[in-house]
């Protein structure tokens, strides 16, 4: 489904990723892991049309989406939860949601949409006329997957959703990306936590430095010595 071959990103003259390469098949949830500055962020806006590779290709249900404008990147089916929310914190819960169904395909759809994200997340429904600014930090991070999904993406891409939440949220956040998965969305995370991740994903990378120095499914990678010890202080 989607496929990352020979990645590299720069910021000026710093390159941040160099030769990435990554295959997520239809269906799967996969996830990319490791410590602060590898290149996660990076990796994942390049994927969603935010940044530009400087080189390399990135191929989207077959096409080649590596120079497609950003505006295009959730035509073509991607929708990206980014780092940090990114909410319009002075609109209502629903005032964003219904901005994630902008195009018309996803319009059309928008009452279906938002029974389906209300469903997985109650606590917005009861909350879909305060401002996003008022939710807490685990209601506003239900709020921005939200307002992904209501652009019926194929490709959901997820940038850190446990940054900043208290581990009882983290574990609530998580369940609800297994239960996005198993209703047939393909996921490619990327996070810190990496016990979490790997528990809910199929296969993983590992990136360090902005390079890809293991992959495989998270129980081999598990138990490798080296990612023990790097990753879980084991």
């Amino acid at each position: 489904m989607l496929e990352v071959r020979d990645l590299h990103v720069a910021y000026g003259a710093a390159p941040a990723l160099w030769g990435v390469s990554l295959e997520l098949r239809a269906g799967e949830l996969l996830c990319v892991v490791g410590p602060n500055g590898a290149g996660k962020t990076t990796l994942i806006n390049t994927i969603a049309g935010i940044l530009r590779a400087r080189s390399g290709r990135i191929a989207f249900e077959g096409q080649d989406i590596t120079a497609l404008p950003p505006h295009r990147f959730c035509a073509a089916g991607i929708a990206i939860v980014p780092e940090g929310r990114r909410l319009f914190t002075g609109m209502s819960v629903l005032e964003n949601l219904e901005l994630g169904s902008y195009l018309p395909a996803a319009k059309a759809r928008r009452a279906e949409s938002l029974e389906a994200v209300t469903t997985l997340f109650p606590v917005l429904k009861d909350r879909l006329h305060s401002l996003a600014g008022e939710l807490s930090g685990g209601q506003q991070q239900m709020l921005a997957i939200g307002r992904a999904l209501m652009a019926r993406p194929r490709l959901l891409l997820l940038d850190e959703p446990s940054l900043g939440l208290s581990p009882l949220i983290v574990h609530e956040m998580f369940a609800a990306i297994r239960r996005i998965n198993a209703e047939g969305m393909s996921v490619l995370l990327v996070e810190q936590n990496v016990t979490m991740a790997m528990a809910v994903s199929t296969r993983a990378y590992v990136l360090e430095e902005g390079r890809v120095v293991a992959e495989g499914t998270p129980e081999d990678l598990l138990a490798r010595p080296e990612i023990q010890k790097a990753y879980l202080g084991v």
